[in-house]
């Protein structure tokens, strides 16, 4: 059951969304005979942090790749600031604040030389915010970059994205490699500063726990398809687990009084002594219909990463 929903009145999966500031419809990319993407889906509205959420290999990088412009599709439709990103590529991508997985920097720079170099490519740098940002982050100016530890080449990206007035801020698993303190600081940096610009954040990462930090909306890719795109809520409501004991347990039997064409199976088997299933069920179901649980069953909690590898692994 592939959930791709959209915002009220925002569009549907079929056309580009309505006031979308990024929107990729039915994108398809392979390299030789690997299929990456194979119609991706995904849209995402001004103002939020939206995240996108995959396991590595999933097709995140390639994803961004494609909306830099850095590669281009085979097929499918990316939209960005509402026009076609082949339209301006050049244009789009100064209006975009990028932070990748590897900091590419030149080791012999220091951060002022840094800024010298960089500010000739976006036509709204703002310096001033540039150096505001490297006190904050207490980033030494005089130090040569090659002896920045992982963390501190995040924040000097971070400071750089967000020199640039960026209206889409696109973040490609920045936190990679860095330990949990410098993972919650990073993080915590990232939400203050967007919410302070009101800018759209795209946040492409593998761990969950990133994700419930900072975004609002998620799409969850995996072997190149859209599994979901919406809010937390509604997937964490969706996906359910129950378990009952095997001494209880009648094959073929389900935990409620469900309708068959209302949910789907995500996996099922015996663990513990008990048999446990993992279903997904659509929004309406769940809005208009009060559980009853069969004799024996019993609701188990599960964590947002529970559904996010019960969804994955069902893809």
């Amino acid at each position: 059951m592939t959930d791709v929903s959209t915002p009220p009145n925002r569009g549907s999966a079929a056309t580009v969304p309505v006031g979308t500031v990024l929107s990729l419809r039915d994108i398809r990319k392979s390299f030789g005979s690997l299929n990456v993407l194979d119609g991706l889906n995904l849209a995402v509205y001004p103002g939020e942090v939206f995240g996108f959420l995959g396991r590595n290999g999933a097709g995140k990088s390639t994803a961004i790749r494609l909306i830099m412009g850095i590669t281009r599709s085979d097929s499918g439709q990316i939209n960005v600031f509402g026009q076609p990103l082949q339209d301006d590529v050049v244009g789009i991508r100064q209006r975009i604040g990028y932070v990748a997985q590897d900091q590419n920097m030149y080791p012999w720079m220091t951060p002022r030389v840094l800024a010298r170099f960089v500010r000739g490519f976006y036509p709204r740098w703002d310096e001033q915010r540039y150096w505001s940002l490297v006190n904050d982050f207490e980033l030494p100016a005089k130090r040569r970059i090659g002896t920045f530890s992982g963390g501190m080449k995040a924040k000097l990206a971070l400071t750089v994205a967000l020199a640039t007035r960026p209206e889409l801020l696109i973040l490609d698993e920045p936190t990679a490699g860095m330990d949990p303190v410098a993972r919650r600081e990073f993080l915590d940096l990232v939400r203050e500063q967007t919410q302070r610009d009101g800018a759209t954040t795209f946040f492409s990462t593998h761990l969950i726990d990133e994700i419930e930090a900072v975004a609002e909306r998620i799409a969850i890719v995996e072997s190149g398809q859209t599994v979901y795109d919406g809010a937390l809520d509604p997937l964490r409501n969706s996906v359910n687990r129950w378990s009952i004991p095997m001494s209880l347990y009648v094959p073929g039997a389900l935990p409620g009084n469900f309708a068959l064409d209302s949910l789907r199976v995500l996996s099922e088997g015996e663990r513990q002594g008990r048999w446990h299933m993992t279903l997904q069920f659509s929004e309406t179901t769940l809005a208009t219909t009060e559980i009853v649980l069969n004799d024996g069953w019993r609701h188990d909690v599960m964590s947002l990463e529970d559904v996010f590898i019960a969804l994955v692994s069902n893809a």
